[in-house]
């Protein structure tokens, strides 16, 4: 494979000419404590970081971004945090899909203005992944997509809690008198009890799980509870695989084709999905410049067989549970045969050879 020299660089337009703006540039960075040697010929990454205080779902990436900065820093690169607006379903009324577009909007201006080479996206609740990643499509960068992980299991008096779905039946319950103000604010106090996305296969879970079947995570990275370690060590691997993406020039056109975003919904649907992925997905793909259809989704959905038994397709099991028996990459070896395992992901590697041994 060829790689880039540091000359190549994205970023050496800012800081590698002998010119008066180059100058500027640099002398900006060494105003923030950094010498030449740790930017000028390296890949800058841009960590897109949408933590905030009020994001539920995100709430330890305060934390993963310096996992991230971690790897970047071990593969010989330069990690920059960048906040991005902060999309969430938590605590925005009436609703967080009124500015999707505009964290594409963003995420796009901020890889086109800033001397990125490539990009890290941090992103789980529902609309932050189709935002952050139809931007950075449209950028045109190497990147991968660091999915927050499903919180845990909730709990209450023993019963085991999903969040979403146990809200509405238990405020039922209680609306009938059959459970008291006290039982009701401890199912309050034990529906999400650690960061990170709902736990059910909701549109958070549903869209970090159509991102790892398109090839932009890392393998099954969309599985990882938000606080298991795993989560952290899959946080630098992304800071040190991104450095090499910007080397080997693996950028998002190479990876997010028709064939992927096909593979995609059938993933997607094979988890019991949730209904708007169906107006994500097709604003993704058509924002990498293929044409899906609501037909082509309706026509997928008549042969695809839902194979995870989890809430609220489900009955049984929550996101946990799912990441114990094997994840996305073990759902994925159930439907191989009907995944283009061809195509190229973030690792370099095939679907296919991603899956050996799931």
């Amino acid at each position: 494979m060829t790689r880039k020299t540091p000359a190549e660089l994205r970023s050496a337009r800012w800081f590698s000419k002998d010119d008066l703006r180059s100058f500027g540039h640099r002398s900006r960075m060494m105003q923030m404590g950094y010498s030449e040697e740790e930017f000028v010929g390296r890949p800058m990454i841009g960590i897109l970081n949408t933590w905030s205080e009020l994001n539920t779902c995100h709430s330890h990436f305060r934390e993963r971004v310096q996992d991230v900065k971690r790897g970047v820093l071990m593969a010989g690169g330069i990690g920059v945090e960048m906040p991005a607006l902060s999309v969430d379903e938590s605590n925005t009324k009436p609703t967080s899909m009124l500015y999707r577009n505009l964290l594409a909007m963003e995420t796009e201006e901020m890889i086109r203005s800033h001397p990125l080479d490539g990009v890290v996206l941090m992103g789980g609740c529902d609309k932050t992944t189709p935002g952050l990643v139809m931007g950075a499509i449209s950028a045109g960068v190497p990147l991968i997509y660091l999915p927050a992980g499903p919180m845990l299991r909730g709990n209450y008096a023993g019963r085991i809690l999903g969040s979403g779905s146990d809200a509405w039946k238990y405020w039922d319950e209680r609306r009938a008198g059959k459970i008291s103000d006290a039982e009701w604010q401890g199912v309050q106090g034990g529906i999400a009890r650690s960061a990170g996305t709902c736990m059910t296969m909701g549109t958070a879970s549903t869209m970090t799980a159509i991102a790892d079947a398109m090839g932009i995570t890392l393998p099954g990275a969309s599985s990882i509870p938000a606080v298991d370690s795993g989560h952290q060590r899959m946080s630098a691997d992304c800071g040190r695989r991104i450095v090499d993406m910007v080397w080997e020039d693996v950028t998002p056109d190479k990876i997010i084709t028709a064939s992927a975003c096909r593979n995609a919904a059938v993933v997607a649907m094979a988890t019991g999905c949730s209904t708007n992925a169906v107006v994500h997905l097709i604003a993704m793909a058509r924002r990498a410049g293929h044409d899906l259809t609501l037909d082509d989704l309706d026509a997928l959905g008549r042969v695809t067989p839902l194979i995870a038994n989890v809430r609220p397709a489900g009955k049984d099991y929550l996101m946990e549970d799912f990441y114990y028996a094997g994840g996305l990459r073990a759902l994925m070896k159930q439907i191989e045969d009907r995944l283009d395992t061809s195509c190229l992901t973030v690792t370099g590697r095939t679907l296919g050879e991603n899956l050996e041994g799931a």
